[in-house]
């Protein structure tokens, strides 16, 4: 074993490792050490304070799903864009579950959107289910504010893809458009721009939604496809 994993089976947490087998369905059972989540995130910045990250980036794929949601702590917490830009690009293809995919939030790609966007727009563009769903997730944490323009919910619309976890971040990412941007999104809800699938989805998440008034969900209810 690496000293890396060495450490990880330290932190293993047996009755966490049971939970998250049937947490994430895509995961081997036998990749995960059953790490907690805080423990990861201690390690992760443990490792960049010592700068010694990068023989461990650099070691793809990683055995261990844990490895792999290390990997993405180490990544969300960088603070220089361009070297964390790189070390996204090249860790995106190894992701291979929705957990992983979720918990890579670089702090820093706020600082950087332009950029960014350019590479949401490749991403979108890929035949890899969780770089494609990586993409839609920064559309949503990022572009649904200040920087909202409806061109950003007709690139998640446009998208085709029959992988359950794409279009549930669709879902997540029209539900959220919703909630921040409700007079200008509805129009994909009302002409039906999205499949049947995700249309539905997109309306039971939204109307489960606090930020969504009483109103908005009675009139989204009676969208529904049948």
């Amino acid at each position: 074993m690496t000293e890396i994993q060495e450490r990880l089976f330290e932190l293993q947490d047996e009755k966490y490792r049971e939970f998250q087998t049937k947490l994430i369905p895509t995961a081997e059972p036998s990749t995960v050490i059953g790490v907690r989540t805080p423990e990861l995130r201690r390690f992760a910045k443990e490792l960049l304070k010592a700068n010694d990250t990068d023989a461990f980036l650099a070691a793809l794929p990683h055995e261990y799903f844990d490895e792999n949601q290390l990997h993405a702590f180490i990544l969300s917490g960088m603070k220089d864009y361009d070297r964390c830009m790189t070390g996204v690009c090249g860790f995106l293809p190894f992701v291979d579950n929705w957990a992983t995919c979720d918990q890579l939030s670089p702090k820093v790609f706020g600082k950087n959107k332009d950029d960014l966007l350019i590479h949401i727009k490749e991403w979108l563009r890929s035949d890899r289910t969780y770089t494609i769903r990586f993409a839609a997730g920064m559309l949503m944490q990022h572009y649904l504010d200040d920087d909202f323009d409806i061109s950003y919910p007709e690139m998640v619309a446009a998208v085709e893809s029959d992988e359950y976890y794409v279009n549930m971040m669709r879902a997540w990412y029209f539900a959220t458009a919703l909630a921040k941007q409700y007079a200008s999104v509805i129009s994909f809800i009302e002409e039906k721009k999205l499949d049947k699938w995700t249309h539905n989805k997109t309306i039971q998440k939204a109307v489960e939604s606090y930020r969504i008034t009483p109103g908005q969900k009675a009139y989204l209810r009676s969208l529904r496809l049948r």
